[in-house]
């Protein structure tokens, strides 16, 4: 069931327009000016406001394995029989595939390396500890707590659209709890701005990521120069997928291309497995699980205070600010997919499929590419230094077996990840702007289409500035007003389940 035009909230839709464009353009046509801007800003954020976002995580945390355990962790999402819309593979795999992006990827790939020269908790460089945490501390920030940051709105917007029978599949419904009737004036229109833009940013940063790489591994393949023209095709090209997506629908488009995504994905790692250092692999992957497990608090808490090295501002407090940017894009999606589910079942669902999925990328992916480094048989880090990330990325992925075919595999899953991302995110920003969306609906055709479109823009500005610290500093900006948003979800939810329970719902 589609929604007509007059149910989209033109207002909300127009400011986040105007902002999107406020930011694209000076960034495209001062891009010197703006990276100089970005690089202070980040800098500045990051000191003044980087313990919170390791608070933020690690009360998230806590918060959602509590709420799961207790009493309320029944609470099923719809009527007390109703069975789940989609089969836990499904559900896992849409999850998955919109949470991680193309951004896994990358990051598993070669995270590591850059661990490796400036390790943590002040281990000298190159040494055995240093290599060991250089594996462990990409599955720790693609682990359970940054799963957490995507749950907590994922379940308090669940509970206000199934149970509490909201008409509206928007951030601020999972604050009417707390906000009563302000929460659809106002107060809940600001909410829904930060969200939207906070999307816009952390779609920036993941699509500024993934499509470089793709370039250079389609150059790579072609002989074609990895430029910025290039990169412009490639989000043009990703942008059609995911409009065709986004246009099919829910069921037809976005279930389709993430069981499809997924399954790609995991038959290259377990190419990479069967024919690179499996017993390397292996063990290095099971030294990583255990350093996670028991050093899980420390590395939640650890802010680097004495040494000042600039690890936890440059790495988790980023990662953090990238989860907390996306969460509610991921709240409302996962809501939207998660009729007939518990509470405990989303909360232990997000937490579990999607750190597994994310550790059995950094352990196999990331572990050849290391064993690539120590045996010299390619001088990684080298690469990253020299030519940049994308370069040594597509270097790894081309001297497994079969290289340049493995490649091309590669570059496909990466154009696919970003295309399931995105026609997820146009569904939500699509999904926002809509002032009433019933059980069962969706948003105008038209609408997820525009978005779909919308969401390059940004990416193309970070893209042309060009470096890290741009697209880091995009979701570090749009994520901080929304730390405040999570608590007021949290506390809201808290109170909705109380009402319910006195209520005998």
């Amino acid at each position: 069931m589609a929604i007509h035009d007059r149910e989209i909230d033109w207002p909300v839709f127009g400011i986040t327009l105007i902002a999107l464009l406020a930011v694209s353009i000076p960034l495209g046509l001062s891009p010197e000016r703006g990276s100089a801007i970005i690089e202070r800003l980040y800098d500045s954020l990051t000191q003044r406001f980087g313990v919170i976002y390791l608070w933020f995580g690690l009360a998230a945390f806590t918060f959602l394995v509590g709420l799961a355990i207790s009493r309320h962790g029944r609470v099923r999402l719809g009527l007390p029989d109703e069975a789940p819309e989609f089969s836990a593979g499904s559900w896992a795999s849409m999850m998955f595939c919109a949470g991680v992006a193309s951004g896994l990827l990358y990051w598993s790939a070669i995270e590591w390396a850059y661990y490796i020269d400036a390790p943590p908790f002040g281990l000298e460089a190159g040494s055995a500890r240093a290599i060991e945490w250089a594996a462990t501390y990409g599955i720790f920030h693609w682990g359970p707590t940054g799963w957490a940051i995507y749950g907590l709105p994922a379940v308090a917007l669940s509970h206000a659209y199934f149970v509490r029978r909201r008409p509206v599949l928007r951030t601020s419904a999972a604050c009417h709890g707390l906000l009563g009737a302000r929460a659809d004036g106002a107060p809940g229109r600001m909410i829904d701005l930060l969200f939207m833009v906070g999307l816009l940013g952390g779609a920036g940063t993941s699509l500024g990521l993934g499509t470089p790489l793709v370039a250079e591994g389609i150059a790579r393949l072609t002989g074609l120069e990895p430029s910025f023209g290039l990169q412009t095709a490639i989000v043009l090209i990703c942008t059609l997928i995911f409009a065709t997506s986004v246009y099919a629908g829910l069921e037809s488009g976005i279930k389709r291309l993430s069981n499809i995504t997924t399954i790609a994905a995991f038959v290259i790692l377990v190419f990479i497995l069967v024919t690179g250092p499996t017993l390397f692999i292996l063990r290095m992957g099971t030294n990583s699980l255990g350093l996670v497990l028991t050093e899980f608090i420390r590395m939640n808490t650890w802010t680097d205070s004495i040494g000042r090295t600039g690890f936890v501002e440059n790495w988790t407090v980023f990662y953090w600010a990238w989860w907390i940017s996306f969460a509610p894009f991921m709240g409302i999606f996962v809501a939207r997919i998660s009729r007939g589910r518990t509470l405990r079942e989303v909360i232990f669902g997000m937490l579990g499929y999607g750190s597994a999925g994310c550790a059995i990328f950094y352990i196999v992916l990331g572990n050849y590419g290391l064993h690539l480094q120590i045996e010299g048989l390619l001088p990684v880090t080298d690469l990253l230094r020299d030519q940049g990330a994308p370069a040594a990325i597509t270097s790894i992925v081309e001297s497994l077996p079969l290289g340049r075919l493995v490649l091309g595999a590669f570059c496909l899953v990466a154009i696919v990840f970003l295309a399931t991302t995105y026609d997820s995110a146009s569904y939500t920003l699509a999904s926002s702007a809509t002032r009433r969306l019933p059980i069962g609906g969706h948003p105008a055709r038209w609408h997820r289409l525009f978005w779909a479109f919308a969401l390059g823009i940004l990416p193309l500005s970070l893209m042309y500035i060009g470096g890290l610290k741009a697209l880091q500093t995009a979701s570090l900006v749009v994520s901080l007003p929304l730390l405040i948003v999570g608590v007021m979800m949290a506390v809201s939810l808290m109170r909705s389940l109380r009402e319910d329970e006195r209520s005998g719902m």
